[in-house]
Order: C-alpha cells, then structure tokens, then sequence
C-alpha cells in the first residue's frame, strides 16, 4: 500500500527543499567569493537532487538573483527598522535627514553591495542585471521610506520627504560605484574605513547644499 502525503506536507516540503538550494547558493558565493559553481555543487550542498533544483529554479542565475533579492530584502528591513525605532517627528527637515542618516550609518550598505557585485559577477561585464537590481531596489526603497516619513512627520510637506530620502539614496548609489572602483568589494579594514569616509562626505555634502 502506497503511503499519501498530505498537501499540507508536501508543502512544507517543498519549502524547506526550496530554503535549502537558497542557503546553500549563498554560503557557496561567500565561501568562493562568486556565483561560479555548478547545479551538482548545488545540489551536494543542498543535498537535494539535481532535479529538486530544476523544480523550483529555472537556472543558476534565477536562484542566484532570487538570494540577491533576499539579501538586498534584509537590508532594507533593516534600514526601515532603524528609520522607525526613532519617535515621530512633528516635521522637522533637520530631524528626518539626522534620522535618515543615522540609519545609514547603521546598515551595512557595503557589506551588501560586496555580496552583490560577488555574486552578480562585478557590474563593469555588460551585464546590465546587477545595475538594475541595486537601482530597481534603491528606488523602492526611497519610495517606502519617504511616504513612512511623511506619515510619522505630519507637520512635513510629503515632497520635503520625498526629496530628502531621494537625496540621500541616490548619493548612496553615487559613492558606491566610487567605493568599488577603489576597492574591488574588498572587505578589509581599509575598505570599510573608505566607505565610512564616503558616507560621511556623501551626508556633509547633502546636509549643507552646494
């Protein structure tokens, strides 16, 4: 007598195979510092089969921009945690950019763009995929964090937000192609230091105008 499954299982199943190629995909390009590895060392580190792979992904790069996308989710939580752990305003233009700069300082952008250009194979190789994830992300992200500002900052006009956080993010993207010029992604202390000396001159810079 053959054994049935419930769909329930079979779900939750699927779930756990489909959490295991992800987990395994990510810790393969941290290990090897690139997305270079085949459907084989994917499903060994998995441990699931070749096809379970096929079943949920497409190809390399499918699950490969699925952990970009995953990874690139978590720092934006938590730039949106740090942005409303701070009390609301009543809409003071030097208080949302104090918050919004603090919670950059807090979030490890650079630790997220190495990941990014590891995984996405650098973003100088004509490939126009890893630009238009950190672009496409960016921009939501300004879109979410100023209408959140705007609601917390009631007294502020909904475009003041809407400029700062564009202001600040857009900066971002700015100095993280220099970032990565100078540094390849490296993750030693000098490259953090490099980026922490960006970020400051990037909030100086937006903070007293030109």
């Amino acid at each position: 007598m053959t054994a049935t499954v419930s769909p329930d299982r079979r779900a939750a199943l699927k779930a756990r195979h489909r959490r295991a190629i992800l987990d395994a995909a990510k810790a393969l390009i941290v290990e090897g510092g690139t997305a270079r590895f085949s459907v084989d060392q994917l499903a060994e580190r998995a441990d699931v089969s070749r096809r379970t792979v096929f079943n949920h992904f497409v190809s390399i790069d499918d699950v490969v921009t699925t952990v970009c996308t995953e990874v690139l989710a978590v720092v934006i939580d938590n730039f949106r945690a740090q942005v409303t752990a701070t009390p609301a305003g009543t809409g003071s233009r030097t208080a949302m950019f104090d918050t919004v700069s603090a919670a950059l300082r807090a979030t490890d952008v650079a630790g997220t763009i190495t990941f990014l250009w590891r995984a996405l194979g650098g973003f100088g190789t004509g490939d126009p995929r890893p630009h238009q994830i950190v672009q496409a992300t960016f921009s939501r992200t300004t879109v979410d964090l100023a209408r959140e500002l705007a609601d917390r900052n009631a007294d502020l006009d909904p475009l003041e937000a809407e400029l700062l956080v564009s202001s600040l993010m857009h900066g971002t993207e700015v100095i993280a192609q220099h970032w990565l010029a100078a540094t390849g992604a490296a993750t030693d202390e000098a490259a953090r230091t490099l980026w922490n000396e960006l970020l400051e001159r990037l909030i100086e810079n937006i903070r007293t105008g030109y």
